[in-house]
C-alpha cells in the first residue's frame, strides 16, 4: 500500500495476530476497505488512564491505516446493558445507578457523554459508527433465535445458553483447553448442561430496572452476544480487525468467536485480532476494582492530552506500561522539548529567506527521519521507537537553526511538513501560537535586531535592559554564535 500523498517506498503493515500468536503481514479482506471493531467502555462511571491505553492504541492504528491510504470503516459500541459483575453478579449498570441513585439509563447518559468528552479531550478520532447495546435488542433476538434452530444453543427456564460442546474451535484464541473451562469460567446456573457454558440471554425476575420482552420470556441479553450482533450489523459477518484490552481475551472475545461463526457459518469470524497491554499503577492493574485508577479528567488537570499520548506510546502497545507522577513529568518535558522546537520553526519564518540555496543534507536528514519513523509504526505498530524517530526530529531541526543565522523558507517548509505528518499520524496536537502570537514573533525579531545593533555598537547596558525587559514579559532569550534565540514561557 503507497504512503498517502507521499512518494517513496512500498509501506505496508506488519501486526501481531493474538490468533496466531506471530507477527503477520496485514492484507485486509476486500482492499482498500478495512473492518475494524473495538469493544468500548461499559459506561457505569468515568473513564480512566487504563482505558485512554487501549483507545489512543486504536486511535493510532487508525490514523496509519488512513494514513496508509485504506478506507476504514471503525466501529466502537458502548455497553449499556449485560455486563455483569462477577462478585456479586448484578449488571454493572444497575450497580452503577444504585451507588449514583439515578435511573440506569440516567446514569449511562451520565457516563457515555462523559467518555466521548474524555475521547475528544484526548484528541482520539470518532469512530465511524458508535453503536449502543440497548438498540439492537431485536437484532440479538434474531441472532440468538438462530444459534437455537442450529443446535448451538438451549432454553432453560427463559434463560438461553451456549452450548460450547457444541463448537470444536472453542479455545482457539486464548489458548484455554476445555478440562481447564471449569475453572475459568463458571456460570452457576439450575439446568446448565455444562458450567462453562454461557448465557445469551438471561431470565429477569420482577423488579429487574433493565430487562425487555422476548421469546423467551422477559430477560436482557448476555455481554458476548452484544459484540457479535453490533459488529455483524455494522461492519459484515466478517471483520478484518477485532480488538480490545487483553482482559477480554477470555471469555469474551473467545465466546464472540464461536458464536459469530455459528450464526454465520463463515470462517474466520476476524482475521487480525490485537489485544492491548494493562497500564499498571506499581505493578497492578490500573482498575476501579483497587481503587488505584486516575480517572482521564483527573489527569488532564495535571497533564496536556499530548502528555497523556507521548507517555502512552513510550510502550509497546502489547507491552504493560506502569504509571506514576514522576514518569508524567518526564513526557511533560518531552512535549515541551518539541514544543520548543516547533516554535522556533515558527520563529525562524520571520526571518528566512524566501530563496537561497536550500540545505540538501538537511532535507536527507529529514527524510531518513521520516522514513524511520513510518518504518518503525509499520512493524507491528512500534510506537516507542517511533517516538525516538521523534526525538530525532527534534535534534536534526534543532542543529540547523542554531548552524543558520538565516535559514532558508524552503528548510522550513521541510521541517515544518515532517512534524506534522508524525503529528497527525500519532494524534499530537500541533502546539499552537496564541491569539496574535504570530504578530509577537515578529515583534520580538525586530527588538532583538535592534538589541544585536545596540550590542555591536557596545552599548551592552542598554541591550541588557531589552533582554531583562522581555524576560519579565515571559520571553527568554538566548545568544549564540549564530545569533539570540527566544522562546515564550508556556
Amino acid at each position: 500500500m503507497r504512503r498517502n500523498g507521499m512518494a517513496g517506498p512500498r509501506l505496508g503493515l506488519r501486526i501481531y495476530n493474538t490468533l496466531s500468536r506471530r507477527i503477520e503481514d496485514f492484507e485486509p479482506l476486500q482492499p482498500p476497505e478495512v473492518k475494524m471493531y473495538v469493544c468500548g467502555p461499559t459506561v457505569q462511571d468515568l473513564a480512566h488512564l487504563g482505558h485512554a491505553k487501549t483507545y489512543i492504541v486504536f486511535d493510532v492504528l487508525y490514523r496509519y491505516l488512513t494514513f496508509l491510504g485504506y478506507r476504514v470503516r471503525y466501529a466502537r459500541n458502548i455497553t449499556d446493558v449485560g455486563h455483569i459483575r462477577e462478585d456479586i453478579q448484578v449488571d454493572r449498570i444497575i450497580a452503577g445507578a444504585e451507588r449514583e441513585r439515578l435511573a440506569p439509563m440516567e446514569l449511562v447518559d451520565k457516563y457515555m457523554f462523559s467518555f466521548f468528552s474524555d475521547m475528544d479531550s484526548l484528541n482520539i478520532r470518532r469512530p465511524t459508527i458508535q453503536p449502543r447495546a440497548t438498540m439492537h435488542i431485536v437484532d440479538m433476538w434474531e441472532a440468538i433465535s438462530k444459534l437455537v434452530e442450529k443446535g448451538y444453543a438451549y432454553v432453560v427456564d427463559g434463560n438461553v445458553y451456549f452450548d460450547v460442546s457444541r463448537y470444536e474451535g472453542y479455545g482457539q484464541l486464548s489458548g484455554v483447553r476445555r478440562e481447564e473451562l471449569m475453572k475459568h469460567r463458571v456460570e452457576p446456573a439450575p439446568g446448565k448442561r455444562n458450567p462453562a457454558d454461557f448465557a445469551l440471554w438471561k431470565k429477569a425476575e420482577s423488579g429487574y430496572l433493565l430487562k425487555w420482552s422476548s421469546p423467551w420470556g422477559e430477560g436482557f441479553p448476555g455481554w458476548h452476544i452484544e459484540c457479535s450482533v453490533m459488529s455483524i450489523k455494522h461492519l459484515g459477518e466478517q471483520l478484518d480487525i477485532h480488538g480490545g484490552g487483553q482482559d477480554l481475551i477470555f471469555p469474551h472475545h473467545e465466546n464472540e468467536i464461536a458464536q459469530s461463526e455459528c450464526i454465520t457459518g463463515k470462517k474466520p469470524f476476524v482475521k487480525y485480532w490485537i489485544h492491548v497491554g494493562y497500564l499498571t499503577v506499581n505493578g497492578e492493574r490500573m482498575s476501579k476494582s483497587l481503587g488505584n485508577y486516575v480517572s482521564i479528567k483527573d489527569a488532564l488537570k495535571k497533564y496536556t492530552a499530548n502528555d497523556v499520548r507521548l507517555f502512552i506510546l513510550s510502550s509497546h502497545y502489547r507491552s504493560p506500561l506502569d504509571y506514576s507522577e514522576g514518569v508524567m513529568e518526564q513526557f511533560m518535558e518531552f512535549r515541551r522539548r518539541i514544543e520548543d522546537c516547533y516554535f522556533r520553526v515558527l520563529e525562524a519564518r520571520g526571518r528566512a529567506a524566501e530563496s537561497g540555496e536550500a540545505g540538501v543534507e538537511f532535507a536527507g536528514q529529514i527524510d531518513r527521519v521520516l522514513e524511520e519513523f513510518l518504518s518503525r509504526l509499520s512493524d507491528d505498530l512500534n510506537t516507542p521507537q517511533a517516538s525516538a524517530s521523534l526525538t530525532e526530529l527534534v535534534k536534526i531541526v534543532n542543529a540547523y537553526l542554531d548552524s543558520r543565522q538565516v535559514p532558508v523558507a524552503r528548510d522550513l517548509d521541510k521541517a515544518q511538513q515532517a512534524f506534522s505528518t508524525v503529528f497527525e499520524i500519532l494524534g499530537l496536537r500541533p502546539p499552537q501560537v496564541e491569539s496574535g502570537g504570530e504578530r509577537l514573533y515578529l515583534v520580538v525579531e525586530r527588538i532583538l535586531r535592534l538589541r544585536e545593533e545596540l550590542r555591536r555598537q557596545g552599548n551592552f547596558k542598554l541591550a541588557d535592559t531589552i533582554r531583562e525587559a522581555l524576560r519579565e514579559a515571559g520571553i527568554q532569550v538566548e545568544d549564540t554564535s549564530a545569533g539570540p534565540r527566544f522562546k515564550v514561557a508556556r
